[in-house]
């Protein structure tokens, strides 16, 4: 198609890319805001890993492209857009950009329109027995009460919080790349809202769990991304207390749905079996795809 393309240029850009996941968002989507801002945001210094481009129709963006160097590319394309070829566009701007690599492309098996561009272009499905996520919606309207175990409150983050949440983060996964100026940029970031980013605080005033939640206000969707634990503190429970408390900010906040996408595979069952204990259920899941 005739659309003009662009590289990515700053946060008036991701703003434009968040308002094509906005659009295209529904329970089985790859993509939510939250998911944008938190992968951009969560870690500092990588940029120059990322090459992302934008492709527009007049003013509106209808596809993006993000590239994790060498070799992953995620994307969305507007269907509206299929017949004219965008998608195929996406597809060899990645392979000019990152040639001589096996590229990888996961997708959700409810984006056909993906799939069969990629099936265009030589993509084939990695099979069974690899990792995979999938994606889980709650109705918010039916949701339990929160029941921190003795001696733990549940609160929301304030600034003076950051270095123990990001310890937390750090200490629930190991390793990474998440620190004290990168979460700072999390919380500047749309669409943060410091009531939705709740922790369970121990008994001594350590942060031992937290649940971070996105609002996409246009759909009243809610997204959990990131949840974590220090091990020190696991099997108490905090999970799913600071999960609850934090969705019920969220309904309190206009969301009438939420969404996650937890691993589904055997080898890392207990995040999955979090979220269906507090009420979500099973919608897609992805499909690794290589060049």
């Amino acid at each position: 198609m005739n659309a003009s393309v662009s590289d990515y240029a700053g946060e008036a850009d991701l703003r434009a890319m968040q308002e094509l996941t906005s659009r295209l968002w529904s329970p089985a989507a790859r993509w939510h805001v939250g998911d944008l801002a938190w992968g951009r945001f969560q870690h500092t210094g990588r940029e120059p890993e990322w090459p992302t481009r934008l492709w527009r129709a007049g003013e509106r963006v209808v596809a993006w492209g993000w590239i994790e160097l060498p070799d992953q590319l995620n994307l969305a394309v507007d269907p509206a857009y299929d017949g004219h070829g965008l998608a195929d566009e996406v597809l060899d701007w990645f392979a000019a950009t990152a040639p001589g690599v096996r590229r990888t492309v996961t997708v959700l098996d409810s984006e056909t329109h993906l799939l069969a561009a990629l099936a265009r272009h030589g993509y084939q499905d990695a099979g069974d027995g690899l990792p995979f996520v999938v994606n889980m919606s709650h109705d918010l309207r039916d949701l339990a009460e929160p029941e921190p175990s003795p001696g733990y409150r549940l609160r929301t983050v304030d600034a003076a919080d950051v270095p123990g949440r990001v310890a937390t983060h750090r200490a629930a996964f190991h390793p990474s790349r998440v620190t004290e100026e990168s979460y700072r940029n999390v919380r500047g970031a749309w669409p943060y809202r410091a009531d939705l980013d709740w922790i369970a605080e121990a008994p001594d005033g350590e942060v031992a769990a937290y649940c971070l939640i996105w609002l996409d206000p246009a759909r009243r969707a809610a997204e959990i991304e990131p949840v974590g634990t220090v091990p020190a503190h696991r099997h108490r429970g905090l999970a799913r207390a600071v999960c609850l408390a934090a969705l019920h900010a969220a309904r309190n906040a206009g969301a009438t749905r939420a969404v996650v996408g937890p691993r589904g595979d055997d080898d890392y069952p207990v995040p999955a079996r979090l979220y269906r204990g507090l009420g979500f259920h099973d919608i897609t899941r992805s499909r690794l795809l290589h060049s």
